[in-house]
């Protein structure tokens, strides 16, 4: 049960993300990483390729809900055994305690992953998995549970490794990234794939940025939808990113015991709201971008913590002596000029979904847009630090700027990389002489 001794849950996570929400979930629970036990299955938090598997009781698991800004979602697991065929996965269901979970007059769904599986069928596999629960069922209570794989009582996620299986169920209900702060009647403008709270998230984790004075001020100056510095200011008021919305959980007989404690830990996460430390900045070329970020904002609680101004990025002035600049720009198409390929003002939204881009002449390419942007950095953002989103791996290039990190990241199934660029003067052709403060790792912007 829920409230019993601390089981492994699995927190799955983009690739490349799995150091940094370990961090997260180690410094949530109050774990310290670096104590290694004797036995190392008993570890607190164990980074895995797509996730991170970390131990912990239902009281951690809801707080893993509320707080966690980097996973996908928190799963618990039921069952884990070796298979070799789908009855081993019918046996494998049949230990579950069912009864405990729900009742015939609730409904499940079963969504099941593989890697490497020597079964021929997925939808067979689920299949015995849910003749299992329903036997279990039948045998307790003389009914069984029907399926609904729109809006489940109950979520489980079968994985099926090379010859081991595991059953958890979802405890998040709808993915973490959700905050609860979107309007879906806003979906015109939010575009086909706008960028997952989640992914703004890791941007900022892997900055370092956590919204303190020290950190200094935060700039995101092709907002869109405002997701980043939405995140952003959450993050330096003390929201928790689960604040808003609901969790399957809330609803699972196993966790009933537990909703006291629910309620405690949401009236601690409330008390923890505070004023920001620190300035951030955001804005976008379109009004009706920089209302519709705007809007968000206010519907996430922080419309007071952001300073938003509709501007171009190629001459926007920094808003402060330093600070950090955010930002995942227009790929590709995205940046090409009103009218190019007969592609209309209101249609320049690429999968990003940010709305029209910055307005530039007609046959504009790309690579003029990232030399203006570096030029415009140059003169505008010494001082600065540039942390920038893209899938082209020639990104430094196309802005004549030295990389000092690159980071993997995905968004969504677009392999990309989290570039940091140090604006500071000079040419990256001719260098200039060190100066006191500088680091060994510091680069230069192209003249």
């Amino acid at each position: 049960m829920a409230s019993g001794e601390p089981v492994s849950l699995f927190l799955p996570c983009p690739a490349g993300v799995e150091p940094l929400l370990a961090d997260e979930c180690a410094r949530l629970l109050g774990v310290d990483r670096s104590v290694v036990p004797a036995d190392p299955s008993r570890r607190p938090v164990i980074e895995l390729k797509g996730g991170v598997r970390v131990r912990a009781d239902g009281v951690g698991a809801m707080r893993l809900n509320l707080e966690c800004r980097l996973a996908q979602r928190v799963l618990w697991p039921l069952a884990h055994g070796p298979y070799g065929h789908e009855d081993d996965l019918y046996a494998l269901a049949r230990r579950v305690p069912w009864v405990d979970w729900i009742t015939p007059r609730e409904t499940f769904r079963i969504d099941t992953s593989a890697q490497r599986s020597p079964l021929q069928s997925l939808n067979f596999a689920t299949l015995r998995v849910k003749d299992a629960l329903c036997d279990v069922l039948r045998d307790a209570t003389g009914e069984r549970p029907s399926v609904d794989t729109r809006h489940p009582d109950l979520s489980l996620v079968l994985h099926l490794a090379e010859d081991l299986a595991t059953l958890y169920v979802d405890l998040s209900g709808e993915a973490l990234f959700k905050r609860g702060w979107r309007d879906e009647r806003d979906g015109g403008l939010k575009g086909e794939a706008p960028l997952k709270e989640t992914l703004a998230a890791a941007m900022l984790a892997a900055a370092g940025w956590q919204g303190r004075a020290e950190d200094g001020a935060l700039l995101d100056p092709c907002c869109g939808a405002g997701t980043i510095a939405i995140e952003a200011a959450q993050i330096a008021c003390g929201i928790a990113p689960g604040l808003q919305r609901r969790f399957a959980f809330e609803q699972l007989r196993a966790f009933r015991p537990l909703l006291g404690e629910w309620a405690r830990l949401k009236t601690e996460a409330k008390a923890r709201v505070h004023a920001p430390a620190v300035a951030i900045h955001a804005g976008d070329v379109a009004f009706r971008m920089t209302d519709f970020a705007q809007r968000n904002a206010q519907r996430a609680g922080v419309g007071h913590a952001i300073q938003f101004k509709t501007g171009d990025a190629l001459q926007r002035p920094a808003p402060a002596a330093g600070g950090l600049l955010v930002l995942n720009p227009p790929y590709g198409e995205r940046i090409e000029a009103k009218g190019t390929h007969g592609v209309r003002d209101d249609d320049m939204r690429g999968p990003r979904g940010q709305g029209s881009r910055e307005d530039f002449d007609a046959g504009a390419s790309a690579g003029e847009f990232y030399a203006a942007l570096a030029a415009h950095w140059k003169r505008a953002y010494t001082g600065w630090t540039a942390w920038v989103l893209s899938p082209d791996l020639k990104l430094p290039q196309a802005l004549r700027l030295k990389e000092t990190r690159r980071v993997p990241m995905w968004n969504g199934a677009i392999e990309c990389r989290l570039f940091r660029f140090d604006l500071v003067s000079g040419s990256a052709r001719t260098p200039r002489e060190p100066r006191a403060g500088d680091t060994p790792e510091a680069g230069t912007a192209a003249g």
